[in-house]
């Protein structure tokens, strides 16, 4: 379940930025990968997730005014269906043997797009590049899968019990090349070809959030490796495309699609029961926090947790 070549792939790799009224960060997205995305072998995508504004227009005017129709194009969707969705436009409109997946608030630092082909060619299903700030410091961006117990240690900020069970905390510093990930922010991924093949697109149930921990969650169960190679260096603005993370930072109200995501997440992995144990271990956690005037809950998360759209899935085994 690919693109629309039979037989190998047309291009060694393909680049899927995804837009959604920000062209000038695509525009600086693209101005990164000047140099290091090479026609005929690279495919450079901007899906523009039908923005209500002009940005498809100002993006492909750049692309034409910069000379870089060569390798870099606009695939408009006529929908807007949120992150899992625009960029599996994006995946159906390419035929590669890894695709890139990119926020359009990042910049790919020299030399990273190579770093990451070749490091997926290396045998891993997924490969994420060290996130970083524009200063160069680093951001996590590798990760343990959510559990029903991570959910008490995170919101009741209880760092010796996290201590305890360090292998439930989700964050997850890594340093060095690694293979041996869980998950990956699919703020920049590189994806083989065959992962799709064998689990098909990223779910669309997810709107946005979550999607990238379920999708290596599947890869991972299919046999796939999730690595991190560190010599790719990606900066990531962090909250150019979505609220989410300063409402978070802020403690304000976070988007519904972010808690309808979450839902979605553990009633897809653990059923109906630990969707309500990973509340009810929230709740815990959040209360013990409030008690000593530790915690960082946004507001009106309690709610939000508790609430959800109805479910009807099936668990993953």
């Amino acid at each position: 379940m690919s693109g629309p070549g039979n037989g190998s792939p047309v291009h060694e790799a393909a680049v899927i930025v995804l837009n959604y009224r920000t062209p000038a960060l695509v525009i600086d997205c693209l101005r990164s990968l000047q140099g290091q995305a090479v026609p005929e072998r690279h495919d450079v995508v901007v899906v523009d997730n039908c923005s209500p504004d002009d940005s498809a227009d100002v993006i492909d005017a750049a692309i034409g005014s910069n000379g870089w129709r060569s390798w870099a194009r606009v695939v408009r969707s006529d929908v807007n269906g949120g992150f899992a969705a625009g960029n599996n436009v994006g995946i159906r409109a390419t035929d590669a043997e890894v695709r890139v997946l990119l926020n359009s608030d990042t910049i790919v630092r020299d030399g990273a797009l190579r770093s990451l082909i070749d490091a997926a060619g290396d045998g891993a299903g997924l490969v994420g590049p060290r996130l970083e700030w524009p200063d160069g410091e680093r951001q996590i961006s590798t990760f343990r899968f959510r559990t029903p117990l991570t959910e008490l240690i995170s919101a009741g900020r209880l760092g010796w019990l996290g201590r305890r069970l360090v292998g439930h905390v989700v964050a997850r510093e890594v340093h060095r090349a690694c293979d041996d990930l869980d998950w990956t922010s699919f703020a920049c991924v590189a994806i083989r070809d065959d992962v799709t093949r064998s689990i098909g697109l990223l779910d669309e149930r997810y709107f946005m959030y979550f999607e990238d921990m379920d999708f290596c969650r599947r890869a991972k169960a299919a046999g796939f490796r999730v690595a991190h190679e560190p010599g790719a260096r990606v900066v990531h603005l962090r909250g150019g495309t979505s609220d989410v993370k300063k409402s978070t930072r802020e403690r304000k109200r976070r988007p519904g699609y972010f808690y309808a995501a979450r839902s979605h997440y553990f009633r897809v992995w653990y059923g109906r029961s630990g969707w309500l144990l990973a509340n009810l271990l929230w709740t815990i956690g959040w209360l013990l926090a409030a008690a000593r005037r530790r915690s960082r809950a946004v507001a009106c998360e309690w709610r939000d947790i508790w609430s959800g759209p109805v479910w009807t899935g099936v668990p993953r085994g």
